[in-house]
């Protein structure tokens, strides 16, 4: 089996955010998606961030912190473009970790539940904070050719709502996990 691989998909365009708020700076000055990122590379050491083209600054934000980078021309199109380019980006893979660019405040132990379930042998897994699923998602490599497919806004949740039997469930006290940052009001605390 090949490592797990996380994902950073940071290709939305933040359209109600009214800025670019993956390089808005959080509370200690952090930009949004570079906190996201640093989490998920302390529990995925090998990660990949999913942008769009003009994206260079946070690209070479990213890539200063060691994330390699997909460039993915359909972004605009929907997230399933953008899961698909990640995946194909990282043909060894043995899984994915995919995290998003506007989730800063999940814990990196949540992060890492979801890596080793993965690595114990789940095919798909998820937290679920106080009975609601939330963010990051885990697909073991049997789900590659699924993922390729994906386009438009199909993404993660197709898959894991298509097979909740399959679905690893870890409960966690991380309410990160549901957080994420659509609108500059998201960014209070609470």
């Amino acid at each position: 089996m090949g490592p797990i691989i996380g994902l950073l998909l940071a290709a939305g365009q933040g359209r109600r955010f009214g800025s670019d708020k993956l390089l808005h700076p959080l509370a200690d000055g952090t930009p949004m998606a570079l906190a996201a990122a640093r989490r998920l590379k302390a529990a995925c050491p090998s990660c990949i961030a999913v942008l769009r083209p003009e994206q260079t600054v946070l690209a070479n934000l990213l890539a200063a912190e060691g994330l390699g980078t997909v460039l993915c021309a359909d972004a605009r199109d929907g997230m399933g473009h953008s899961l698909a380019a990640g995946v194909a980006a990282s043909p060894a893979a043995g899984g994915w970790l995919v995290a998003l660019g506007d989730m800063p405040f999940i814990e990196p132990h949540t992060l890492r539940q979801v890596a080793g379930a993965l690595e114990a042998g789940a095919t798909l897994a998820a937290p679920w904070f106080k009975g609601q699923r939330g963010h990051p998602v885990g697909f073991a490599a049997c789900w590659r050719e699924g993922l390729l497919a994906l386009a438009g806004d199909a993404g993660a949740r197709d898959i894991l709502g298509g097979h909740p039997e399959a679905l690893r469930r870890i409960d966690t006290t991380d309410p990160g996990v549901l957080r994420d940052v659509d609108t500059p009001q998201d960014l209070a605390p609470g």
